[in-house]
C-alpha cells in the first residue's frame, strides 16, 4: 500500500484560504506530470468531539511531493464518507478508492 498524508487547513470558517493555496501550488505540479489520475488532494470537515470543525487535506500517494512540502504527516487512506474533492481529476475516485482485487 502506498502512502497517503493529511495535514489540517484549520477551523472549519476560516480554511477557504488555505484550500486555495493548496490548489494553486497542486494545478502546475499536476500539470507537470502529465495530469495523473492518481493524483489528488481531498478535504473533509471533521469535528471529532470538538465545538469547532476542522477541515483536514488528505493527499494520494501520488501527490506526495505537495503533501511533503506543505509538511503533511503519512496516514491512513481516508474513507469516502464526506470526503470532497479538492483538487485532481474527477476520475481519481475510482483509481483511489476502487476495492482491491
Amino acid at each position: 500500500m502506498k502512502t497517503w498524508y493529511s495535514q489540517s487547513l484549520g477551523d472549519g470558517i476560516l480554511a477557504f484560504e488555505p484550500k486555495e493555496e493548496l490548489r494553486a501550488q497542486f494545478e502546475p505540479l499536476f500539470a507537470a506530470t502529465g495530469k495523473p489520475t492518481e493524483m489528488a488532494v481531498f478535504t473533509r470537515h471533521e469535528l471529532e468531539g470538538r465545538l469547532q470543525c476542522e477541515v483536514i487535506a488528505y493527499f494520494s500517494p501520488a501527490a506526495a511531493p505537495l503533501a511533503q512540502a506543505v509538511g503533511a504527516r503519512p496516514c491512513d487512506r481516508p474513507t469516502t464518507t464526506d470526503l470532497d474533492l479538492l483538487a485532481g481529476d474527477p476520475a481519481c475516485w475510482a483509481a483511489l478508492f476502487s476495492p482491491e482485487p
